[in-house]
């Protein structure tokens, strides 16, 4: 056994006995074995993820950054306004169509927004929230190692965001994957600001995550408006 897999197998049993005083609830039934993956996650985060993000920030000039972060934006427009359809919103869909459109074709496939320069909003719809709109329950909250906080129906929406996605139909197998490692890295580059804001606000974590994770969604698929008994829920 490596250096590396008993130090995670440590992690494990640590976080598997940390999680044993916690008491599962609706929203969050396997809360024992997700803490366990929390105390997985954070120091991988602390220690690989973070200063990789760092040196990326510092390293990588900030138009090259802007540009990688536009790209996987207007892929992301695209999937909005399949949703959009979805979900029976055509001012969204047209808004979020005229994104792609524009960025694809005077923004250099992508690569500038300017639909966001003349005041096209994004809409930021997904899988999940569609599934959500349909009356799909959201299922147990699941946190995974390195990926972040879930739950099994919008887990499912990015399996289907995922394998619609049309950097998996690129042959160049070495591009597609670098491709791939670029939205990653990106991901959690946009996400920093609320990592950064999580560590300065929260005593337990954990549970200030489940909780921010869970109302976000709530509101998202509820455009903001939601219903008196969904808000009990949380």
């Amino acid at each position: 056994m490596t250096r590396a897999v008993r130090t995670i197998a440590l992690l494990v049993a640590a976080g598997a006995l940390a999680g044993c005083a916690a008491s599962p609830t609706r929203d969050d039934p396997f809360e024992p074995f997700n803490r366990a993956m929390y105390a997985v996650h954070e120091p991988i985060d602390e220690h690989v993820v973070r200063p990789f993000i760092d040196a990326y920030t510092k390293f990588v000039p900030s138009p090259v950054r802007q540009v990688i972060s536009n790209f996987n934006n207007n892929i992301d427009d695209l999937f909005s306004a399949i949703n959009d359809g979805l979900q029976g919103k055509p001012d969204k869909m047209g808004n979020d169509l005229g994104r792609v459109l524009i960025n694809s074709g005077l923004g250099l496939g992508g690569m500038i927004d300017i639909a966001s320069q003349i005041g096209v909003e994004r809409g930021g719809e997904d899988f999940g929230q569609t599934f959500g709109v349909w009356g799909f329950g959201q299922g147990p909250y699941i946190f995974i190692p390195v990926f972040g906080p879930t739950t099994v129906r919008d887990g499912s929406g990015w399996i289907v965001r995922l394998y619609w996605g049309p950097v998996g139909y690129i042959p160049d197998v070495p591009f597609r994957n670098t491709l791939y490692g670029l939205g990653a890295i990106d991901l959690r580059y946009q996400a920093q600001d609320a990592v950064s804001f999580v560590d300065q606000a929260a005593l337990d974590r954990y549970a200030f995550i489940r909780r921010a994770y869970l109302q976000r969604r709530l509101y998202q698929v509820y455009d903001g408006s939601v219903p008196p008994d969904k808000k009990e829920e949380q």
